[in-house]
């Protein structure tokens, strides 16, 4: 792992908007309120593309940003953005694209049990901070908008990122609709259930932004360990996300000698312990993740003939997941050729490590100097939507602690009080960005 570059307030003092009656804002009270879309029976939030909780969560969020005075708008995607119209007298702060609005936000989908602080916390913090420049300062001279994007966690559908890929032109629903889900329902069908797609009435999800700027919780220990209120993401490690398809013969499991048997669910364990040894031995920056396995015919008196299993490799320089893959494919096809098996392997995702914007991160760095907050600079070893913007557009993201790194999960919390830290820095900026000169 790269070095954390650790700084505490230095007490020097920079202009800087006074934020008055910041600590009337109901940011936890949002959270469970949006949390209460997708509740299960585990305890924790269930939110899937396009599902159920999924739609009411999205249109729930859209009265609400109406309620709080901004222009909600749905895109093709299922994209929520809510606005608040400038009046076109900004000088544009941020490098780039001058007359594009200043963006923050996140998204709402969840894995199957996970928590209700991850991505949603950024959504409902740049809610009620647009909200709240609004009040206290009217008009912002640069168009200030929050987006609820419409996915990121690739929990339902092979695909991730959907939402932000969606706007930033990446992806399309064509190269999309034939994926499915674990219940056989295709992308096509599951876009157009939920009121979206290329037939309904709303633009196309395609959009241009001045900058796009990430509240999101850590989903690590670091910050809690350290003992620091900001992470200031430097850099997102790139991923690769493939499924290995392990191919056999069914046969009778008293009947068929071991030595005989050509049994995928055998191959996929061997393979799955090279995955760990292989990422083990490239170091500690480097992670390497099985997290599902089915086998068919799935019967327990029957060699299996086909398992399926996941792979997930990160690291934050492109070159060491490459050669990890490389080594791990090597593996896999040495491990099939002594039994007897097919390989496959289908890549879900590639996404290349992504450095976050200077100038916005050195503002953010100066915001935590005159509020008085201690924060690191660190890398992000989960992948975020902002690595999605970053090519497109200046891009940065702003962490807050995790209770004992926990996430993906009902455990999932963060403290009010370092919630309203992270809030409290988000303001800041976006009011430097949408009110300054």
């Amino acid at each position: 792992m790269t070095d954390f570059e650790v700084h505490t307030p230095s007490g020097t003092k920079r202009s800087t908007q006074p934020l008055p009656q910041l600590e009337q804002v109901e940011l936890k009270g949002m959270l469970d309120w949006l949390s209460a879309y997708g509740v299960d029976a585990q305890g924790g939030v269930t939110r899937l593309l396009y599902d159920q909780a999924w739609c009411k969560a999205q249109h729930a969020l859209a009265a609400k940003m109406q309620e709080k005075g901004l222009a909600p708008e749905f895109d093709q995607s299922g994209n929520l953005y809510g606005t608040l119209h400038g009046t076109g007298m900004g000088s544009g702060t941020v490098e780039g694209i001058e007359e594009a609005p200043i963006v923050t936000g996140s998204h709402i989908d969840t894995v199957v049990h996970g928590g209700k602080y991850d991505g949603a916390y950024g959504v409902i913090a740049g809610v009620l901070a647009l909200e709240y420049l609004q009040k206290h300062f009217g008009a912002p001279k640069r168009t200030l908008q929050v987006v609820s994007l419409c996915e990121e966690e690739g929990s339902r559908f092979p695909f991730a990122y959907w939402g932000s890929r969606s706007i930033t032109g990446i992806s399309r629903l064509e190269d999309l609709q034939h994926l499915k889900d674990q219940e056989g329902i295709t992308f096509a069908q599951a876009i157009r259930d939920a009121g979206f797609g290329t037939d309904s009435s709303y633009r196309a999800a395609s959009h241009t932004y001045g900058a796009f700027i990430e509240l999101h919780i850590e989903q690590g220990q670091v910050l809690e360990r350290l003992g620091h209120s900001i992470g200031i993401v430097s850099d997102i490690v790139g991923q690769k996300r493939f499924s290995i398809t392990v191919s056999g013969e069914a046969n009778h499991a008293g009947t068929t000698p071991m030595s005989w048997r050509k049994d995928a669910l055998a191959g996929a364990a061997e393979m799955i312990t090279a995955v760990r040894r292989i990422a083990l031995e490239a170091g500690e920056a480097l992670v390497a993740t099985v997290g599902r396995i089915t086998a068919d015919p799935g019967v327990g008196n029957v060699v299996a003939s086909r398992a399926v299993f996941s792979l997930d490799i990160r690291h934050i320089r492109q070159e060491s997941i490459d050669r990890c893959w490389h080594s791990m494919l090597q593996e896999f096809s040495r491990i099939a050729a002594e039994q007897q098996l097919g390989l496959n392997w289908e890549e879900h995702l590639s996404v290349t490590p992504t450095p976050m914007n200077k100038q916005i991160t050195s503002d953010i760095r100066d915001i935590c100097e005159v509020e008085q907050l201690s924060y690191i600079y660190m890398p992000s070893g989960a992948g975020h939507d902002s690595q999605i913007f970053q090519p497109a557009c200046p891009t940065a993201m702003i962490f807050v602690p995790s209770q004992n790194g926990i996430s993906h999960n009902p455990l999932e919390y963060t403290a009010e009080e370092d919630l309203m830290k992270g809030f409290r820095v988000l303001v800041q900026l976006l009011y430097k960005y949408g009110y300054g000169s």
